[in-house]
C-alpha cells in the first residue's frame, strides 16, 4: 500500500471516530464528518488492499472486510435518517468485522509466504 492510502486511511478514521462520538452528542455537523472519514476509509479498504493470490481464506477475508466498510459508510446514513442511536447496531457489526479482518488477513498472508 502506498504512502498517500497510509494517509487517506488516517485521516479517514480520525474522521470517522470523531464524527461518531460527536454524534452522541447530536451535533448537526458530526454525521458530515463521520460519513467523509467512512468513505475516505473505505476507500482505501476497497481500492488499496488488493489481493490477486488464489487463497480461499483471503479472498473470504477480504469480502468481509469489503463488507465492514461498506456497512460502515452505511452507519452514516443511518445517522441521517434514524431518529435515535441505532446506527450504533450497525457500527457495531462494522467494527467487529475490520477488527477480526485487521488480526486475521496478515495471519494468513505469513501462511502464505512459508
Amino acid at each position: 500500500m502506498s504512502r498517500s492510502y497510509d494517509v487517506v486511511a488516517m485521516v479517514g478514521a480520525v474522521l470517522l471516530l470523531i464524527g461518531a462520538m460527536l454524534q452522541i452528542t447530536r451535533w448537526e455537523m458530526a454525521p458530515y464528518l463521520y460519513i467523509l472519514g467512512a468513505v475516505m476509509f473505505g476507500y482505501v479498504q476497497v481500492m488499496g488492499n488488493r489481493y490477486d493470490g488464489n487463497s480461499f481464506i483471503i479472498k473470504r477475508l477480504r469480502r468481509q472486510q469489503i463488507f465492514g466498510a461498506i456497512a460502515l459508510v452505511f452507519t452514516g446514513v443511518l445517522m441521517f435518517t434514524m431518529k435515535h442511536n441505532e446506527w450504533i447496531v450497525c457500527l457495531s457489526i462494522a467494527a467487529v468485522l475490520e477488527l477480526y479482518t485487521a488480526f486475521r488477513i496478515p495471519q494468513e498472508l505469513e501462511k502464505e509466504k512459508r
